[in-house]
């Protein structure tokens, strides 16, 4: 026992590095895996190093958000919008905010209240109906930043802020992620004119930050729609024939990674380089989709550092794992395809060619 009126030494408590906190911030959390009817999904996340620039997480709508309450605020709105403000009160919500904006820059009989305010509340019926489809829906977000340690661990983190962020505003305005937010995205990321000059940097320097990212949302109905910025494209494993099998390109839109592509008609185009040219902002119709048929069949989600989506016998060694493992659990497969990538990696020590090791990412969607 310590002597009376001596107060012992603690022992300080020690923070975690940025390593180990970027590492953390970094990796999927088991626990927020969506639950779906007919729907079984894994995936997990291996650094090359302490920390990588791979990131992937659930999006367990359920879970993050409070959809009951979200709801219950979009149909207590689309009552409110249609009654009238009572004269001389202050205004309610921002329908009232514009009549009255509407009501100072017209006359009375050009205002068109009634009209006005029936669309507004039809928009928040609308987004309650969005609103309900979240409860049968699980996200993905996969994001690869170029390279494999702390600056790039911080470029993924913010994709992951940045898109978090943007998914509030989004489900309090349509219910759901619109074509809008990855155009946001893909901005955050692009390079600043007016920072590069301010910097200093030579425009013919091709240096930036770089992430390819792919979302993507499944119904239970095996119905996968997704975004993909840069990333490989998935890879679909039909258990009838035992293979991975061909998808039609023809819904299969991709795009540049994040920042490299600014649409010409973006009103802030001429404020950042591009590296491509791309004529509209992203529109529903962009929104790749992919479904699923028959009990068994997968959906094989990955970053390069699995498979880089171009070498044939790459790509015949994983279908053999996924064969070989096709009756098991989604996370028995995605750990058998990570045991395949490392081994990859040891291959790649003994040649000499460390350089090729990369962080990965492996993600299975399974039909049953």
């Amino acid at each position: 026992m310590p002597e009376r009126g001596i107060v012992p030494e603690t022992v300080p408590e020690i923070e975690p590095g940025i390593d180990e906190y970027l590492r953390k911030r970094l990796m999927p959390v088991e626990g927020a895996i969506p639950h779906l009817a007919r729907t079984d999904l894994y995936g997990n996340s291996i650094p090359a190093g302490s920390v990588g620039g791979d990131l992937f997480e659930y999006i367990n709508f359920q879970q993050r958000y409070n959809i009951d309450a979200r709801i219950a605020k979009a149909l207590r709105l689309s009552r409110e919008y249609l009654e009238k403000l009572p004269e001389g009160h202050a205004p309610r919500n921002t329908v009232d905010e514009h009549v009255l904006w509407l009501a100072s820059k017209s006359s009375t009989a050009d205002v068109g209240e009634d009209e006005y305010r029936r669309a507004r509340s039809s928009e928040q019926l609308k987004v309650a109906e969005n609103l309900r489809e979240l409860y049968t829906t699980a996200g993905v977000l996969l994001v690869d930043a170029q390279g494999h340690g702390v600056i790039s661990a911080k470029i993924a983190s913010t994709v992951h802020d940045t898109f978090h962020a943007f998914m509030l505003s989004e489900l309090d305005r349509y219910g759901k992620a619109s074509p809008k937010l990855f155009e946001n995205i893909n901005l955050r990321l692009a390079q600043s004119v007016t920072a590069r000059n301010a910097l200093g940097r030579d425009a013919h320097d091709g240096s930036r930050e770089i992430a390819t990212m792919l979302y993507g949302e499944l119904r239970p109905n095996g119905h996968f729609r997704f975004v993909n910025f840069g990333g490989p494209p998935p890879l679909v494993f039909s258990a009838e024939f035992g293979r991975f099998v061909t998808v039609n390109t023809d819904h299969l839109v991709q795009f540049p990674p994040l920042g490299l592509e600014i649409p010409e008609d973006h009103p802030d185009r001429n404020r950042y380089f591009s590296m491509a040219v791309r004529q509209k902002q992203i529109r529903s119709s962009d929104v790749a989709e992919i479904t699923l048929m028959s009990p068994g069949d997968i959906v094989f989600l990955y970053s390069d550092g699995v498979y880089d989506g171009s070498d044939e016998e790459d790509r015949k060694a994983l279908e053999s794992v996924v064969r070989d493992n096709k009756q098991r659990s989604a996370k028995e497969i995605c750990n058998a395809i990570l045991q395949h990538a490392l081994k990859q990696d040891e291959r790649f020590r003994q040649a000499g060619e460390k350089d090729r090791i990369d962080d990965k990412t492996a993600v299975i969607i399974k039909y049953s």
